[in-house]
């Protein structure tokens, strides 16, 4: 299995989507999934509505929200794109505390114990995945020949509310980020290729029926690709709710030279654009038109 080309410091940074209804989405962010607004901008002169969201405590943008008014909600098979994102809380206590918060709520929650952490599913307003999830210590995974052992078993949601001691969920807490994006794709082999050659993410899952899972520095996956959205499915329109961009944070200009670099060989065309801390981001688009932005953090 070869080695990630990206850096071990790699991590994942916010993910954009475009939804049907800004307050609504809003609404849902805050008061189900429990995060903070941090900006908010009204349309005007033809630039669409959006918002930008994030965990309490932390000013760190995770969520951009761009409104498309009447946007058509994703259907639950058939469409290319996103499958989920996935919010990665500190530690079992908060998990516990969101699970309690959404059965009080009465939402509907899927869950699942995946043997490197403990997961929750919900769909947004706009049926977009969204996954909940703390992690088991790295100690505690199996790692062998670079493969990570990963299941989908049944969640021990007892125990998830008895660590949470029965205190309030007051929101998405401080050290929460985004820990994975996992993506519907029509060709395996196609996205492997793309976001290992190009991107430089390494294999360490495909023993998933139809799924494989990649990242950077050991970590159990960064991304998700799976075939599961069925024969003749297509990507999102410019009618649709999906999700437009994520983006991967390397720690220096050098990955971002050598990622360049690897677009350049493998035929894959960059765009570059400028962050809002005035540093240089290389977008690229995979096969199905979802972009990466890939920016380095310099700290």
């Amino acid at each position: 299995m070869p080695r990630t080309q990206l850096p071990d410091a790699t991590s994942l940074g916010a993910v954009t989507l475009r939804v049907g209804d800004l307050s609504r989405s809003i609404a849902w962010y805050t008061e189900v999934l429990g995060a903070r607004v941090l900006s908010q901008h009204a349309a005007h002169d033809h630039v669409a509505a959006t918002a930008t969201l994030g965990a309490h405590g932390d000013d760190t943008p995770l969520l951009h929200l761009v409104e498309r008014p009447g946007a058509r909600p994703a259907p639950s098979r058939g469409r290319l794109g996103l499958y989920h994102v996935a919010w990665l809380l500190p530690d079992r206590a908060a998990l516990g505390r969101f699970l309690a918060h959404v059965a009080q709520r009465g939402e509907r929650v899927g869950s699942a114990d995946h043997l490197v952490s403990e997961a929750l599913y919900l769909q947004d307003p706009d049926n977009l995945g969204v996954e909940v999830y703390r992690d088991r210590p790295r100690a505690e995974w199996t790692v062998e020949r670079g493969t990570v052992a990963m299941a989908s078993l049944p969640l021990d949601a007892r125990g998830l509310l008895r660590d949470a001691a029965g205190a309030a969920y007051t929101g998405l807490p401080a050290g929460t980020r985004i820990g994975h994006v996992h993506l519907h794709v029509s060709d395996l082999t196609v996205s492997t290729r793309f976001y290992r050659d190009v991107l430089g993410l390494s294999v360490t899952q495909d023993g998933y029926p139809g799924a494989v899972f990649l990242s950077a520095g050991g970590y159990h996956h960064h991304l998700g690709t799976n075939e599961w959205a069925g024969p003749g499915a297509v990507p999102a329109t410019e009618a649709d709710a999906a999700l437009l961009q994520w983006t991967v944070q390397v720690p220096d200009t050098e990955a971002l030279g050598a990622l360049r670099a690897r677009a350049r060989a493998e035929g894959v065309a960059v765009a570059t654009a400028t962050g809002g801390d005035g540093n240089e981001v290389l977008m690229l688009p995979d096969p199905w038109g979802t972009h990466v932005a890939v920016s380095a953090s310099l700290r």
